[in-house]
């Protein structure tokens, strides 16, 4: 594994993992207290799981929340599609 991280390509695609997936994680165990799972079992703590990734769906709502009241004021332009 350390020869694989010295090359390139290897360092390239870290980097793009600490910006995409890490940050959703950290900010799902320091917003939401999550640490551990309180069930036993894959399947309870896939739905217990699921319940957490509700966080993005907060995150979600209030982005077009945001967004639609800002518009209404005028302060955000047309937005590109």
């Amino acid at each position: 594994m350390v020869a694989k991280m010295k090359e390139e390509s290897s360092k390239e695609i870290y980097k793009k993992r600490k910006t995409i997936v890490e940050p959703v994680f950290g900010q799902i165990k320091k917003n939401m207290g999550f640490r551990e799972f309180s069930v036993r079992g894959f399947i309870k703590a896939c739905g217990e799981f699921s319940l957490v990734c509700a966080h993005n769906i907060k995150k979600i709502v209030k982005s077009m929340r945001y967004k639609l009241e800002h518009l209404k004021e005028g302060k955000l332009g047309l937005m590109a599609a």
